[in-house]
C-alpha cells in the first residue's frame, strides 16, 4: 500500500518535475503532436519528451492517438480528468510571474517571453 504524508506528495508524483507540468500546459490549449511539443519545450530531448507523455498517458492525464498511415501520425490531449489539473497550472502561472517580477524589483536581469500560459483561464 502507498502511503502519503501529505496531499502535494501525490501531485508532485504525477505532475512533478521540470517537464509534466509544461506539457499539461501546453495541451490545455488542445491536441498537439510530439514534434509540436518538442518545438514549444526548450531544451527537451524527444527521447524524455516521449517518456514523459506515456507516464502522463499511464496516469490518466493523457490520451495518445495514433493514425494508422505512413509515415505514423500519434497526436496528444489531455484526458477530461488531465483538463482538472489546470487549476494548479494556472496557479503555478501566476506564481511564475510575480516571482519574475519581484526578482526583476530586485534588479535581477530576467524577462517573460510570454505573459499567459497557452490554455490556461
Amino acid at each position: 500500500m502507498k502511503q502519503y504524508n501529505l496531499g502535494i506528495e501525490a501531485t508532485l508524483e504525477i505532475i512533478g518535475g521540470k517537464w509534466k507540468s509544461l506539457i499539461i500546459c501546453l495541451l490545455m490549449s488542445g491536441t498537439k503532436r510530439t514534434s509540436e511539443l518538442q518545438r514549444n519545450i526548450q531544451g527537451i530531448s524527444q527521447k524524455v519528451l516521449i517518456q514523459q507523455l506515456r507516464e502522463l498517458e499511464r496516469d490518466g492525464l493523457v490520451k495518445r492517438f495514433v493514425y494508422q498511415q505512413m509515415p505514423p501520425k500519434v497526436e496528444y490531449s489531455l484526458t477530461e480528468y488531465g483538463v482538472t489539473a489546470n487549476k494548479i497550472v494556472d496557479v503555478m502561472c501566476s506564481w511564475g510571474k510575480e516571482n519574475i517580477k519581484i526578482r526583476q524589483e530586485r534588479g535581477e536581469e530576467i524577462v517573460l517571453l510570454e505573459d499567459t500560459c497557452p490554455g490556461a483561464n
